[in-house]
């Protein structure tokens, strides 16, 4: 007698909601449906986040308030990232492996957090660029997005999970109707558990608007540089960052901008020009190899290379990723979202501990 797989509904399809529904689905035991307003195949949009990230590897766990685990659950996805970018691998196509140079204006703590990571060293005095006083450099990878976020969902439908589009209004809509309520179809099975990873999404969706969860506008320009291999970010002494995240496309993405609650939801032309004002002085070597060849290049040789803005607004949260159960209901939620700026980073970290909660609520069921 074959036994009967739980029914897992996940709320959300961008990086952290694919990667979680795929952990679950592949653990076995589960048919798990991505009920989403917006998935990886659809145009870009600013209500889809996941579409516009840099995306690089390089953990951020030393900042304020971040989960406790921060740290684990990032190095558990640099190492499953690192696996999946090897030669050979089905998805070695979504990364591309190169040297990160990670300079700063003013002294970091030692030791690094990044110390974990391939070929980490601490960058010399003669190596630092001009008004930067820290440095260090490791290897790590960088993620062209729409190629891999179609990966995951194309992993997870060959591995027997189902997507339905749909806007998720209440999770009580999921808990009574599941996949029915979306797509009008008859006798489906009600949902066991509920993973909602709806990013910022989740300040609207009833059953969790949670307040805590906040925007953090991000604002780059896409460059076609191929010529760039590898990925200078620079901490300014105001504050500032400034980032040049090289894909395996031959496109590169420079930034950039972290403006909390800020809700415009598309590029703005002042900031545009800020941007590459600010990488062409740090980092030349973005302009094109003929005109540095012959001149000092300016802004108006990188305008002539643009191919997109980019804007997009990052799900922040007070305290963190919120990674929990709520079991007071006739379905138990488990909660995976507020990632801000470190999704791709911690998805596969994340994904696991929502497997984790979702086992153990439902072993609690039983």
């Amino acid at each position: 007698m074959v036994e009967t797989a739980h029914e897992i509904v996940v709320i959300g399809a961008g990086v952290v909601g694919l990667t979680a529904a795929l952990k679950i689905q592949e653990k076995g035991g589960y048919h798990v449906t991505v009920i989403a307003e917006t998935l990886p195949t659809d145009p870009k949009t600013s209500r889809y986040t996941s579409h516009w990230a840099g995306a690089q590897h390089a953990t951020a766990a030393d900042s304020p308030g971040v989960h406790p685990n921060q740290l684990e659950m990032d190095k558990e996805t640099f190492r499953i990232m690192w696996d999946l970018s090897a030669p050979g691998n089905d998805a070695e196509g979504c990364f591309m492996r190169l040297q990160m140079l990670s300079y700063s204006g003013h002294q970091r703590k030692k030791p690094s957090v990044w110390e974990f990571m391939p070929d980490f060293k601490y960058l010399t005095e003669e190596e630092l660029v001009p008004t930067m006083v820290d440095g260090s450099s490791f290897t790590t990878v960088t993620i062209d997005v729409p190629i891999y976020l179609n990966y995951l969902l194309s992993r997870f439908l060959s591995r027997g999970g189902a997507v339905v589009k749909g806007q998720v209004q209440h999770v009580k809509q999921v808990i009574e109707g599941g996949v029915g309520a979306f797509t009008g179809a008859k006798n489906c099975p009600k949902p066991v558990a509920v993973v909602v990873c709806a990013g910022l999404g989740a300040r609207f969706l009833g059953g969790v608007e949670d307040k805590d969860v906040y925007p953090i506008r991000g604002q780059t320009v896409i460059v076609r540089a191929p010529w760039v291999k590898e990925m200078p970010c620079f901490r300014l002494p105001d504050g500032s960052s400034s980032y040049v995240i090289p894909r395996r496309s031959g496109d590169v993405i420079i930034g950039g901008t972290t403006l909390v609650d800020d809700w415009y939801p598309t590029a703005r032309s002042k900031t545009k020009r800020e941007i590459m004002e600010r990488v062409i002085k740090l980092y030349p070597n973005i302009a094109p190899p003929e005109v540095r060849a012959v001149k000092e290049p300016t802004v108006a040789d990188l305008e002539a290379i643009v191919i997109e803005d980019g804007c997009g607004l990052r799900p922040g949260r007070k305290g963190g990723v919120r990674l929990e159960v709520d079991s007071s209901g006739s379905v138990p939620l488990v909660f995976n979202y507020g990632h801000g700026g470190y999704g791709y980073q911690s998805s596969w970290g994340t994904a696991s501990a929502a497997l984790s909660l979702l086992e153990g609520v439902l072993a609690g069921k039983a």
